[in-house]
């Protein structure tokens, strides 16, 4: 009996080293990387590690909401704000399953309680400071950022910069294969368009975004202007330093642009900015003007994102 006894007790002292030995830290396998990563890219002045792709994304702007989309990852969102315009109908069905957090920008407050890992902004003013969404505050609560390239561009933005948006994008969530997939497809759709109309002069193009005392055009620095030289156009302000700026009626008429490109979107109608335009007598010597000669776009066309391949073939066709 006191045999058996001290066997058994020996057994039980024995038993917590032995389960030490087989299930500690020291046997335990890593966990596995996902492909890609870590990966490192430095965006708009800021340099961010991801050990891993984001699971909690949310995105403000409409053309940074498509590019997720496009690159099927509406399972990442947990949020979305600030729709320009209708998005495409392949998007609708996805769009709508994913939380809008705002009509215009959330709340600082209102963005936390989403409890992203990510926030991507299409525009400068997505991330301002004094709304107290800054990248900086974001990453002070553990939350990491990216902004559109075109925000912060310090020169001409091409269609090589949308590449580039979309490939980053990719990788940031470890689908660079569909990154890829849509770049090769918006290369032969361009090469296409190009094809089409290789020939003829330029056309000078006006791109009347909105404004009455003075006229909200599109610079030379933006992808609206690559959009228009790729559709066979010439912007009469490509020498404006900036992706949209104020310029006088004076300049509009003094540059006698041949077609007036209308961006669409926002409460004021299209007929109701051409109308404005056609009623004007300043500009009844405009040929654009004079002879009726308009384009339309949506504005979410001529912003970097996915939209911008086919919007060089919309407007070449209409050109």
């Amino acid at each position: 009996m006191s045999r058996a006894l001290r066997v058994l007790t020996a057994a039980a002292l024995l038993a917590p080293l032995a389960a030490c030995g087989s299930s500690g830290s020291g046997d335990a396998k890593p966990a596995a990387k996902a492909a890609g990563f870590p990966y490192t890219v430095t965006n708009c002045g800021v340099k961010t590690t991801y050990e891993a792709p984001p699971k909690r994304a949310v995105t403000m702007n409409q053309h940074v909401t498509e590019v997720m989309l496009e690159l099927g990852l509406k399972d990442r969102l947990a949020g979305t704000a600030y729709l320009d315009d209708k998005v495409l109908p392949k998007y609708e069905k996805a769009y709508k399953s994913v939380p809008v957090l705002a009509k215009e920008y959330p709340s600082y407050e209102k963005l936390l309680a989403a409890n992203p890992d990510f926030v991507y902004g299409g525009y400068a003013s997505a991330f301002l400071a004094g709304d107290g969404r800054s990248r900086s505050a974001l990453a002070k609560s553990g939350i990491k950022s990216r902004l559109n390239v075109e925000g912060c561009a310090k020169r001409a933005i091409t269609m090589d910069d949308v590449y580039r948006e979309v490939r980053e994008v990719g990788a940031t969530f470890g689908v660079r294969e569909r990154a890829e997939k849509w770049v090769s497809g918006a290369k032969r759709e361009l090469a296409a368009t190009a094809e089409k109309s290789k020939s003829g002069k330029p056309v000078s193009v006006f791109v009347y975004d909105s404004g009455d005392k003075t006229a909200f055009t599109a610079g030379g620095r933006g992808i609206g202007n690559d959009i228009i030289e790729r559709a066979g156009g010439r912007n009469v302000f490509a020498d404006v330093d900036k992706s949209f700026s104020d310029a006088s009626w004076e300049k509009v008429v003094e540059r006698r642009p041949e077609v007036i490109l209308i961006l669409d979107y926002g409460a004021t109608t299209v007929a109701q900015k051409k109308k404005r335009l056609l009623d004007d007598p300043a500009l009844a010597d405009v040929p654009a003007v004079k002879n009726e000669r308009f384009a339309v776009l949506r504005l979410s066309d001529v912003v970097t994102g996915v939209r911008a391949p086919e919007a060089v073939r919309k407007l070449a066709g209409q050109l």
